[in-house]
């Protein structure tokens, strides 16, 4: 996949200011379990007391974390998600910056970045410069959307996608994604950006596209009763939360499969 020309810094960030992506407003029933369980996820995986949140977008994801340290400091290079963030974080400094830009001293034990290497120019950079605000024990946690979820695999064969690496118009035009991952592409970045891999997974089974998932998300038969998803005689249950950790909970087992593939990593 061709890479874009190269951007200057303040044309970077105009650029993240445009993309109208938001969890509150795109598909936000499946984006809000989706974020909970990838928070999930993280909280297997940190270690010590501090955070660095590369980019801590409107805050959603890094407020679920909060409770687990003592020290947190938010990135992005949007000032609309960081004025979202400020709301939902108060106690959190923040930094209006690309994380290739980020001059800071201060090192964490923790460092996540969830959902931003398909949007950068030189991902190579962007791990080795997370890694670089790294404790010497600390922990790089990195999430991407997986372009062999099955769902995308049942696009390929269904004709709506020509194959699982192909970008969608939403994905470029929306999200602002510059390249899709697979397992092994994503561990090739690490080992480029010289890391030590220490763990790798997924999280969530989707088997249906993201609009689709949101829909049957707000719309289906998640009461008992006509046959719908809930046990028939059991003890009515929320059913609807309930599918989404089976998901989550199968998805364990079957990374190749999930929404979202991470990888944890150390500096070498």
């Amino acid at each position: 996949m061709a890479e874009p020309e190269t951007t200057t810094p303040a044309d970077e960030i105009a650029l993240q200011e445009g993309f109208s992506w938001a969890r509150s407003v795109n598909f936000s029933d499946y984006n809000s379990y989706l974020g909970h369980y990838q928070v999930m996820s993280c909280l297997d995986h940190v270690r010590g007391e501090s955070l660095l949140d590369m980019p801590i977008g409107d805050g959603f994801l890094t407020e679920k974390m909060a409770h687990r340290f003592e020290r947190i400091v938010g990135v992005d290079a949007s000032s609309k998600h960081l004025a979202e963030a400020q709301k939902r974080l108060p106690q959190v400094e923040m930094h209006h910056a690309l994380i290739e830009d980020l001059n800071i001293d201060e090192r964490f034990s923790t460092v996540t970045m969830l959902n931003v290497l398909e949007h950068v120019e030189d991902p190579i950079q962007v791990l080795q410069k997370a890694s670089s605000f790294l404790e010497d024990d600390g922990v790089l946690i990195v999430h991407v959307p997986n372009a062999h979820a099955v769902n995308r695999k049942i696009a390929v064969l269904m004709g709506t996608l020509e194959s699982c690496e192909e970008l969608s118009p939403f994905d470029i035009n929306i999200v602002g994604h510059r390249r899709s991952y697979t397992m092994e592409s994503f561990k090739e970045d690490f080992r480029k950006a010289g890391l030590n891999i220490v763990a790798t997974g997924g999280v969530f089974y989707k088997m249906m596209s993201t609009p689709q998932i949101d829909w049957f998300l707000k719309n289906g038969p998640w009461e008992e009763g006509g046959f719908g998803w809930g046990r028939v005689g059991a003890e009515q249950r929320d059913w609807k939360s309930e599918f989404c950790r089976a998901c989550y909970e199968y998805g364990k087992d079957h990374p190749e499969d999930c929404n979202v593939i991470y990888i944890c990593a150390t500096k070498a």
